[in-house]
């Protein structure tokens, strides 16, 4: 460990650069707190007073070109020392145009691209998020210089900003566990103001103390300083980043600061008695740094000139952004997927037809020949390593490619798929496996922060992921937990592509059409297709692919359609059989393809729309909505649904009949359609 009294003391010029982050984040603050927000000019303002001192004492020392930070919304003061301008700051509060989400987010949901310093990863408006995609993130760095041998990594970290109510949640302690587990160089950096909102610290952490609580977690740095008073602050920030900086493992830094401001604009601090207000006042870092500047190594005038100046800066820059335009509103919806043209036409097939396959064996062949093609491309998830995952698909993977490559994981969903999004970001490509759809419930904030990204950031920051998910009902049981299809959930997940294959030859195209993409992306692999014989077909070749939004004709007919998908497909074609019935395999539920369902629908006149998911908002009451406004005038029969009925799926099999469309009440749904 670097002991603080080792460190070598700051330059001048640090401590100017340091006063002056803190001086301009103020001047917002003062602007937006007493000017913008009484005129409703700002309708979300998180002051960052008491804070900004040890904020921009870090942003001095995250310098590296790969450093990466994660923040909330108190990390004005930091972001600004990473480049953030003052005007950029303001037109972010007023939903201006020239601002980082030009009006789309909140201003205080931080992100820049690396400018002379490190890039800060998008922020969230969740509390905690913010954790893992940090350790994402730096055990990224760290695959980039030691699986990869890129040089220009080495010493680079990873640096995640909280406050003391974050490390209640479930991203803190999965961070924290991965980041242990695999000593990563991340820096955990906690702005303790003893309130989470109007809740004291009783109530988050036991003894107050975040740091002296993990004293005995294996793998973990401690620091703790008050983050209020200049060289106590600098010296323990600077010892806990080298110490990270020099790959020796994670650390955490405690910073007692005062929260001058409430939690919001709207929050008078009316809990907190008028002893405690004095105080924190008495903390706060701003005097005390101008003290200490003024006493060591500037004078008292230079001091004065050095505030009039900032606040002259600023407040031009708070002129010019009320000044912006807002912004363009002919292009707020776009910017949720990638910009890319996804070609109508399949991939190359081999000349000659491969071997015959299981489907869960093609996933594995694709994720094999990926794996040599792009050495950026990482599968990991729980049991994927030795073991080669629970059903299978990951079998061997590790033997080959490493375990650099391919890892087991925690079992934590929500670190699963927030590193992903940290690791996504710095350029690789994360392959998480999820083992069922059920145990994704975890990781909903992670899932939807990551499809919003694009949107949120306008295309300046995404995260290209493939998600790996078994849904379904199994060959030989059910049961609620792990039986569940569930995709009008994601479905409804903004940003997000789905796709959904009914056999191998469709597995194969569209995983690598998703491996090779750059949209986040959920892959359903059916439970009861993964060793059966109604999915297997020859394997079609290493450069095959599909399109996302492209049905496929499974059944020609002219009495009715079928629009279904997964394991519904061939229970549709065993119910249509000596039926003319037209059977269309959607493939993917995001994008779905409206173009061949209402192509088919107005050729037979009538329609079933069957999927395993329930039935109330499930995906089937959105295409039957756009057929009746579409395609009205050519229906014969009202629109038909058939789906999973609205109560978990049974484990009793017997039970999961009664629940779960069999190809029986299939068929006799659609001979009561064709002679409508």
């Amino acid at each position: 460990m670097i002991a603080p009294t080792e460190v070598q003391p700051a330059s001048k010029e640090f401590w100017l650069r340091v006063a002056r982050t803190v001086l301009t984040s103020r001047a917002i603050d003062r602007i937006e707190e007493q000017e913008m927000t009484p005129k409703g000019l700002v309708t979300y303002q998180f002051s960052a007073r008491g804070h900004d001192l040890a904020q921009a004492i870090l942003s001095e020392m995250i310098t590296h070109p790969h450093d990466g930070a994660t923040c909330y919304y108190r990390s004005r003061p930091f972001v600004l020392g990473q480049g953030l301008t003052a005007e950029e700051a303001f037109r972010g509060s007023l939903a201006r145009s020239g601002g980082m989400t030009d009006g789309r987010d909140i201003g205080v949901v931080h992100l820049l691209r690396r400018r002379e310093r490190g890039t800060v990863l998008p922020a969230s408006g969740d509390v905690g998020a913010q954790y893992s995609p940090g350790a994402g993130w730096a055990q990224s760095v760290q695959y980039y210089a030691k699986t990869l041998s890129d040089k220009n990594y080495e010493g680079a970290i990873s640096v995640a900003l909280g406050g003391d109510g974050s490390t209640a949640t479930n991203g803190f302690w999965a961070a924290l566990n991965i980041a242990t587990t695999l000593e990563l160089p991340m820096l955990f950096f906690i702005e303790d103001n003893g309130f989470g909102i109007s809740t004291v610290s009783d109530f988050q952490t036991p003894g107050k103390n975040i740091a002296k609580n993990l004293a005995a977690f294996t793998n973990l740095e401690l620091f703790e300083c008050k983050g209020y008073e200049p060289v106590d602050a600098e010296k323990n920030i600077r010892a806990a980043v080298e110490y990270v900086r020099t790959w020796q493992g994670p650390a955490l830094i405690r910073l007692e600061v005062p929260r001058l401001s409430g939690h919001s604009f709207v929050d008078t601090q009316s809990y907190k008695s008028p002893e405690l207000r004095k105080t924190e006042e008495s903390h706060d870092p701003l005097p005390k740094l101008e003290a200490f500047l003024t006493k060591n190594l500037i004078s008292a005038t230079e001091w004065s000139v050095l505030v009039d100046e900032v606040e002259s800066q600023v407040r031009g820059a708070s002129d010019r952004a009320l000044a912006a335009p807002i912004p363009d509103t002919s292009i707020v919806t776009k910017h949720v997927f990638s910009p890319e043209v996804q070609s109508s036409e399949e991939g190359p097939r081999s000349s000659a037809p491969g071997p015959r396959m299981n489907l869960q064996d093609a996933v594995r062949k694709v994720l094999e020949v990926e794996l040599e093609a792009n050495p950026k491309l990482l599968i990991f998830g729980e049991d994927v390593g030795a073991k080669g995952g629970v059903h299978g698909a990951t079998v061997d993977l590790q033997i080959r490619y490493g375990a650099d490559r391919v890892f087991d994981t925690s079992l934590s969903e929500e670190g699963i798929i927030g590193r992903s999004v940290g690791m996504a970001i710095s350029g690789l490509k994360p392959v998480p496996e999820i083992q069922f759809r059920k145990y994704a419930d975890p990781a909903t904030e992670q899932i939807n922060d990551c499809g919003t990204m694009r949107w949120r950031t306008l295309s300046k920051f995404s995260a290209p992921m493939v998600v790996r998910i078994p849904v379904g009902f199994g060959k030989k049981t059910g049961d609620p937990w792990h039986s569940v299809s569930g995709e009008a959930v994601f479905a409804h997940t903004i940003g997000w592509r789905i796709a959904y294959p009914s056999n191998t030859d469709d597995a194969v195209g569209l995983l690598r059409t998703a491996l090779r993409g750059d949209d986040p992306t959920f892959f359903f692999e059916h439970r009861a297709l993964l060793d059966t014989s109604q999915a297997r077909s020859n394997y079609p070749g290493d450069e095959f692919t599909l399109p996302f939004g492209k049905a496929r004709l499974h059944r020609e007919g002219t009495r009715a359609t079928v629009v279904t998908w997964g394991a519904m497909v061939d229970r549709a074609a065993q119910a249509a059989e000596g039926l003319d019935v037209e059977i269309l395999d959607m493939r993917t539920i995001v994008p779905w393809d409206k173009e061949a369902v209402l192509k088919s629908v107005k050729k037979t006149n009538r329609v079933l729309v069957l999927h395993e998911d329930n039935w109330t908002c499930g995906l089937g009451g959105e295409i039957a909505a756009t057929i009746s406004q579409e395609a009205f005038t050519c229906l014969d029969a009202p629109v038909e649904r058939l789906a999973t009925a609205d109560c978990p799926v049974p484990y009793n099999t017997t039970l999961m009949d009664v629940v779960v469309p069999t190809v029986q009440r299939i068929r006799e749904k659609l001979e009561q359609l064709v002679v409508f």
